[in-house]
């Protein structure tokens, strides 16, 4: 239990009404979560707003009300708590009530349109090989160490991030390392946080359904930086026009990674093949076990990120030297000579890299297969655009579907056809049926060419009409590869 007054610390309130001693069992923004004695927040979302619920939660039990618009019948023995932003508010309540985990270690934000995963994933294993305790906050799942720590929410609300890092800072974590969405910058789902850095890997075409357009999804970026403390690193890749933005009135200090232009920190490919990179940093030679140009940005940002930290390029070089890149990121099965390759590449700049990738790597003689759809209710200008690198750069295509949510998804292999070239057509079929259009694939392949899939990665589910229907890519191009090619 915790007392209100103190949970509020550092909230911009306008007006209270009510007891501020009375003690809180917990922090709610879903009303149907409420329970006897919680605070209810109520959050004017894109979908419902908190202050129809008020009521609802009232009723449930909840003692304390923290909204932006008071109501007008206030019941007794009830406390109201009037503030500028109710999320904001939230994730401050929510850091005070789990007593600030994140000013007790070092935190480290990763954003971008492409590589956060990665990038996080790789800082969380090059820590653990370096001996720390340490948390991870992504996408694909959140650990301490190599503890997978359970959660509903695949991007936490503020509330759940502070639990979490409430467990890591109980488990002894000294580090954690987050990736921290657009939504979740403007959600406000990061407030309340002490970071002692934010990294800035690139930015594309991605999320405009949301943000409406580009403009404002790079200010959603520029957020993150614009709250840094002046006691942060600010790192961001020099090679991206726009990571400069990113440096503009803020705070921290300004670091910069990249491969080609002036940078704090430089690397240079010196080998680029199916079995890995290899890279010049500070005119030292080193081997990495992962593919491609942009995984070459992935890991001299990770390096630059952690010497900020504090440690030692050597024995950073060293263990970033075993380490295999994220689960679905550019993950390679070779089987019966076939090259199979999952990415959850769902952006046109991220597939344009992965196929630039395959097509840096292959000796010429084999046949690029790709597989890619796109997401349904999500951003429609770029399923034409992705459709036509997808063309331009694989040998035949295959457009099919990737959580087509509550659209229909013919319709949008259609909007997708529209973007291929009448050259294109020729070599691109479409197949709604995800599993079907893996082995058309499969069946088209012969030893030595390289099939990707490309959208789902990590992902084991396929989303249709509400309902998350068991699908795997890896697992699905494995069983496919072996019913077909093992004879």
């Amino acid at each position: 239990m915790k007392v209100l007054k103190d949970i509020l610390y550092k909230a911009s309130l306008t007006a209270t009404i009510g007891n501020m001693e009375v003690e809180v069992s917990e922090i709610v923004f879903d009303s149907r979560k409420v329970s006897q004695g919680c605070v209810f927040v109520a959050i004017s979302g894109t979908q419902v707003d908190g202050h129809a619920f008020i009521e609802g939660a009232l009723d449930l039990g909840a003692s304390v009300i923290v909204c932006e618009q008071l109501p007008e019948k206030k019941r007794e023995n009830v406390t109201y708590v009037q503030v500028v932003n109710a999320a904001k508010a939230m994730g401050i309540m929510a850091a005070n009530y789990f007593e600030n985990p994140s000013e007790r270690l070092k935190l480290v934000a990763v954003t971008g349109t492409n590589g956060k995963t990665t990038t996080v994933t790789l800082l969380h294993q090059l820590f653990m090989e370096m001996g720390y305790i340490v948390g991870l906050l992504s996408t694909v799942e959140n650990k301490i160490n190599e503890d997978i720590i359970p959660t509903t929410h695949t991007t936490p609300d503020s509330v759940t991030i502070q639990a979490l890092l409430r467990k890591m800072v109980d488990a002894g974590c000294t580090h954690c390392f987050m990736e921290a969405s657009s939504h979740a910058i403007v959600q406000e789902r990061m407030s309340g946080l002490h970071l002692a850095g934010a990294v800035f890997t690139n930015i594309s075409h991605d999320h405009l359904d949301y943000h409406g357009d580009f403009d404002a999804y790079i200010k959603a970026k520029k957020k993150l930086f614009d709250e840094l403390p002046k006691d942060a690193f600010a790192l961001i890749n020099a090679d991206d026009k726009r990571g400069f933005v990113m440096l503009q009135n803020c705070k921290g200090l300004h670091q910069t990674f990249g491969l080609k232009y002036p940078a704090d920190f430089k690397a240079k490919i010196i080998a680029n093949t199916l079995e890995g990179l290899e890279l010049d940093i500070n005119n030292k030679q080193i081997w990495f076990r992962m593919i491609g140009e942009f995984n070459a940005y992935n890991v001299i940002g990770v390096l630059a990120t952690a010497i900020l930290l504090g440690e030692e390029e050597d024995e950073l070089l060293m263990q970033l030297s075993k380490i295999k890149g994220a689960q679905g990121r550019f993950e390679q099965t070779t089987l019966f000579g076939i090259t199979a390759i999952v990415d959850y590449a769902h952006t046109p700049d991220a597939l344009e890299n992965v196929l630039k990738t395959i097509q840096g790597v292959r000796t010429g003689a084999e046949q690029v297969i790709t597989v890619v759809g796109c997401g349904g209710n999500r951003d429609k200008s770029k399923r034409p655009i992705m459709a036509k690198i997808a063309t331009q750069l694989s040998d035949k295509v295959i457009l099919t579907s990737d959580n087509p949510r509550d659209e229909d998804p013919s319709e949008i292999l259609r909007e997708m056809e529209a973007g291929i070239s009448p050259m294109g057509v020729k070599k691109t079929t479409l197949n709604v049926d995800r599993r079907e259009a893996i082995k058309s694939a499969v069946m088209m392949a012969k030893k030595g060419d390289i099939i990707l899939v490309a959208g789902k990665g990590h992902e084991t589910y396929q989303e249709i009409k509400g309902v998350k229907y068991p699908f795997d890519d890896r697992k699905v191009i494995k069983e496919i590869l072996n019913l077909l090619k093992n004879d």
